[in-house]
């Protein structure tokens, strides 16, 4: 589903990556473990499109996104969704508009049947009206990752999403979040510098040490 290859990025002539290659099948979900500043996040970035890198190529399911570093594909053409550390929910907007952002294109009995099943997939229905602040953290990232899924992507990016709640409460989101992905069958890549968390997240891990990339 995703090939990274030949990927090198550097900041201010500081590497932070080097030769970075990465396969990843369809349906599976890979950590990408490093420590802070290590490149994990960057590594994400240039895969959706949003950073630039001085070499590197990103194909997902057979389409060439980026090509020595350039980006071929902008950011919401490529069917990447992104799942960030701080949820990115808009205050003002309800769970159903939110969950509806991204999908303008559909009839209003489409987006109310899409949301519909996406709150049944993460289990929280009945909350279309409820606004973010009446919503718990592990709630917040649940509708943060229904409205990365609502127009199906064939890749999803989460980045750090579990780092800010506590430890009790982050051992049961993680759960809950594999089982959601692997229930939608979605490719997916995690960021994390918590190694734990990675293995309990995850079918594979890679890990970013001295700007290299070792998959265990």
């Amino acid at each position: 589903m995703l090939s990274v290859s030949n990927l090198n990025i550097s900041f201010d002539n500081n590497q932070v990556l080097e030769d970075f290659d990465l396969e990843i099948e369809t349906g599976r979900i890979f950590a990408l473990l490093g420590d802070s500043g290590s490149g994990k996040s960057s590594a994400l970035r240039f895969i959706a499109g949003l950073d630039a890198a001085q070499n590197g190529k990103v194909v997902l399911d057979g389409e060439v996104l980026s090509e020595k570093g350039v980006h071929n594909v902008t950011p919401e053409l490529r069917e990447i969704g992104m799942v960030f550390q701080d949820y990115a929910l808009f205050p003002h907007m309800t769970v159903f508009q939110n969950i509806c952002f991204g999908l303008k294109h559909l009839s209003k009995i489409d987006k109310h049947t899409r949301v519909t099943e996406l709150l049944e997939l993460i289990c929280l229905e009945g909350i279309e009206e409820k606004y973010p602040h009446q919503l718990s953290g592990g709630e917040q990232q649940r509708v943060s990752l229904a409205r990365s899924l609502a127009r199906a992507p064939k890749l999803l990016l989460l980045d750090e999403p579990f780092s800010s709640l506590d430890k009790s409460h982050r051992i049961r989101l993680i759960s809950e979040v594999r089982e959601i992905l692997k229930k939608a069958k979605v490719t997916s890549i995690l960021v994390t510098h918590d190694e734990s968390e990675a293995d309990l997240f995850a079918d594979k891990v890679g890990n970013i040490n001295n700007k290299q990339l070792h998959i265990n």
